[in-house]
């Protein structure tokens, strides 16, 4: 559909407000939005050569303009045109632009965590023909529903409305999501954001996430770009893989971001906090990294040459451009007051390990501090300009290949009418349902019979049960429409008894025992909202907030039958009361699901959908946190302090409620293979490579080959198999199969088992699948050792193919052939 009213670019510094229009202007730099005439007519790109004419402008005078040269030396051409002062103004994530050399202004901050949202500076906004976007489930339930195709398609969609409102004048180009930090404690507050506690998983998200939102199958290449060049692959939109690196605490105990200082092992660095960010740029080809507020090992993340420039530039080939998390410069000399640095200092510090865009907030009559101190840090000969010149060169070279100076036809045609289609809110429905995990399910009591069950009383907290704000979470925009819990049930049952706690005071207990007792079904709504976990809020532990557990069992207790028990929440809460109550016969854990989430939790309930989601992370028992502080960075457990292990990986214990990949159906499934022991795998180590040491446990000697290094084999070899996976029962199901590799029983301080591949498969009642899986060597068996190796161990490794009480193992000899 074509765009009711087109794009408008114009030269002014600053933007406009018309009264018309309902949006915040910010002084200072911008772009004009929504529908402002500047210079006489309405522009769409920047090189066109009527918006250069009525700015008295000659656009054949500006080879910036030229389509035909490569993107890097038209990029090369409009910064050799800029003086010092018009560079620096550009250094922010309100850009000022050039308007002597046909340049607009830029607002690159943009979130699209969950949908399109307009948290920000005003460079996206809704009103007028935009009136909201899509709102999907929250990242936490995306991840629980281990599908990469529905990973990239959610991608695909918030792509699809970001271009349609930045024809219409209501979006930017540049998006900083995904937020692929990995939760490593179970207190985060920002665990709603990220796709859970296992790095690969998390990685795989990134990669599919970032596909989707900037891939365009129809573009046509630029010459460069069919020519190998991948700065200069058109994308659709950027998109941002952040926080890099190592953070996960906000404000826990008296430690905030602003001053923590993370003290990292390297081993942990290479395996898990840097991981998801090398999948999201060398599979991704994110076309962005943001750097985070915290310092790792005394050194501020984004003042890190070594992270940003030898890590994210070199080693992991970024095509794109590095951004501070907002106000990131400013902590280093206000709160975390590193090195006694002033503005200058730190501004001068951080472009010169990489960072190319400071995003600030105004502060002390100071917006970021690169456009503020960026032209002094020159002038005192404490930056080269040259530095300035490469940031720029990353950062326009980001909008050469978004269209923003030459458009992108395939993508002109999107307009309001592909915004809030009944097609994206399925999807959200759909991914809500995916994301849906059934934790207990006693004596078959789910699903519902919409036939015998004619009355439900549906309790809980209003805010849970009417959730118009708690399902939408962070980060969101305005939704198409909110679908509640209250309105999915209502939809399915004859008669709906509404009981309502409020979390201020106890709840009516005799009134909801009342209220359970005359209807055919109870189902019980609770959790916790933004206000307990959030950015900026850690837990503080993992049980249920304002007296929830205790009502909850009253409720329970006053049913004639067994309830249900829908929780909302990104972490785990421990529920051991219910889980270990007969009276609550069934536990769903419903995350936040986003605008249609009551639709969904509807259809888990009453059997219109058969849930299939894992938790994507372990729900502990709340004596785990006592054992622990947020603040102590490794994974491994610590003898020496008496800390246990983190994640599934390195914790075997007694504390777990629900393990990592928990997830129960309506439907049963078997697993069968073939494959009782793979062949043996050699892999020959030739002359120019060296045998790695391992740390083995007491009493083992050593092989005279003990492991290969990753990083210098050809890591061809592959180990295949299939997995037929059987549903046994009689309904059709979605079903998760998970693949984990053990490491050899003689290996000191490996992973207990590491997640290496998974694939959602759908199976008909009675029917069976085969699902077959080819496992790269070096990367499905390869482990981290403590020199920080990633190598590939010699000996007996295991191959574990699923969770719970389903699951089949095999051994996998690997032999090291030394030359």
């Amino acid at each position: 559909m074509a765009s009711s009213s087109p794009r408008r670019l114009g030269f002014l510094p600053t933007l406009v407000c018309a009264i018309a229009v309902s949006v915040c202007c910010v002084a200072g730099g911008g772009r004009e939005r929504g529908p402002i005439t500047s210079n006489g007519g309405n522009y769409t790109k920047v090189c066109d050569p009527a918006r250069f004419a009525a700015a008295g402008l000659d656009m054949a005078g500006f080879p910036y303009c030229d389509a035909s040269l490569p993107y890097a030396d038209r990029v090369r051409d409009l910064i050799g045109r800029m003086t010092l002062e018009e560079k620096v103004s550009n250094l922010g994530d309100r850009a000022a632009g050039a308007a002597r050399v046909g340049l607009p202004g830029y607002l690159w901050w943009g979130e699209a965590l969950h949908g399109v949202s307009d948290v920000g500076p005003g460079g996206t906004w809704f009103g007028d023909v935009v009136p909201g976007a899509t709102s999907f489930p929250l990242v936490i339930n995306a991840g629980a529903a281990f599908n990469e195709t529905l990973w990239r398609a959610i991608g695909g969609v918030v792509s699809t409305e970001v271009r349609a409102m930045y024809n219409l004048g209501h979006a930017e180009l540049t998006y900083w999501s995904p937020n692929i930090n990995v939760v490593r404690d179970p207190r985060w507050g920002r665990a709603s954001e990220t796709p859970g506690e296992d790095p690969f998983v998390v990685g795989r998200y990134a990669v599919s996430f970032v596909r989707g939102m900037q891939d365009i199958d129809s573009a046509a290449p630029t010459a460069a770009a069919a020519a190998g060049d991948p700065f200069s692959r058109p994308i659709k939109v950027s998109s941002c893989c952040k926080h890099y690196a190592a953070y996960d605490v906000d404000a826990w105990n008296g430690t905030d971001r602003l001053t923590f200082d993370a003290r990292v092992q390297e081993r942990d660095m290479v395996e898990t906090f840097e991981r998801p960010f090398q999948m999201c740029i060398r599979d991704g080809d994110a076309s962005c990294v943001m750097c985070s507020y915290n310092r790792i090992n005394g050194i501020p993340a984004c003042a890190d040459t070594r992270l940003l420039t030898e890590t994210v530039r070199r080693d992991w080939q970024l095509h794109g451009y590095i951004v501070s998390d907002c106000d990131s410069v400013r902590v280093m000399v206000r709160d975390a007051k590193w090195l006694g640095y002033n503005g200058v200092e730190a501004t001068a510090a951080s472009m010169k390990a990489g960072l190319d865009l400071d995003c600030g907030m105004f502060w002390e009559g100071v917006h970021d501090f690169f456009t503020t101190y960026g032209v002094d840090a020159v002038r005192q000969g404490k930056l080269k300009e040259s530095s300035v010149d490469n940031a720029l060169s990353n950062l326009y070279l980001t909008l050469m290949r978004l269209g923003f100076f030459d458009g992108i036809p395939e993508l002109e045609s999107l307009g309001a009418g592909d915004v809030c289609t009944e097609a994206h809110m399925e999807l959200a429905a759909d991914a809500a349902r995916q994301g849906m995990v059934l934790l207990k399910n006693d004596g078959a009591l789910l699903p519902l019979s919409p036939e015998k069950v004619n009355s439900v009383a549906l309790v809980g907290l209003l805010e849970h049960i009417n959730a118009t704000d708690v399902m939408l979470g962070d980060y969101r925009g305005k939704p198409c429409r909110v679908v509640t819990p209250y309105d999915g049930v209502r939809k399915v049952a004859n008669s709906v008894v509404l009981h309502a706690c409020d979390k201020g005071a106890s709840c009516d207990t005799a009134a909801a025992a009342a209220a359970v007792k005359t209807v055919d079904a109870t189902i019980v709504v609770a959790g916790l909202n933004m206000s307990v976990e959030r950015e900026s809020n850690d837990r503080e532990d993992l049980l249920l907030p304002w007296n929830q557990a205790s009502w909850i069992k009253a409720v329970a207790e006053a049913s004639p039958s067994p309830i249900v028990l829908v929780v909302m929440s990104a972490g785990g809460v421990d529920v051991s009361f219910a889980q270990d109550n007969p009276k609550i016969g069934a536990i769903v854990w419903a995350g936040y699901p986003g605008e249609e989430g009551g639709t969904a939790i509807a259809d888990v309930l009453f059997g219109k959908y058969n849930p299939g989601g894992r938790l994507p992370l372990t729900w502990y028992k709340n004596e785990y946190v006592s054992k622990i502080p947020m603040t102590s960075m490794a994974l491994r457990p610590d003898a020496e302090h008496g800390y246990p292990g983190r994640t599934y990986k390195f914790y075997g214990g007694a504390d777990v409620l629900y393990p990592f990949g928990h997830g129960l159906s309506y439907t049963n499934f078997t697993y069968a293979s073939g494959t009782a022991a793979a062949a043996p795998v050699t892999l020959k180590v030739g002359a120019w490579e060296y045998c790695k040491q391992l740390t083995y446990k007491a009493g083992v000697t050593s092989p005279a080959c003990p492991a290969v290094n990753v990083a210098s084999h050809g890591c061809q070899e592959e180990v295949s198999f299939t997995v037929t996976v059987a549903n046994t029962g009689g309904r059709d199901g979605a079903h998760v199969v998970t693949v984990y590799t053990v490491p050899p029983a003689e290996v000191d301080d490996a992973p207990l088992k590491q997640l290496v591949a998974f694939t959602r498969v759908q199976v008909p009642a009675g029917a069976a699948v085969e699902v077959p899986f080819a496992l790269n060597v070096c990367k499905a068996f390869a482990i981290v050792e403590k020199t920080a190796y990633t190598v590939v161990p010699s000996g007996v490794s295991r191959v574990l193919v699923g969770d719970d009480a389903l699951s089949l193992s095999f051994p996998v000899q690997i032999d090291l052939a030394t030359s």
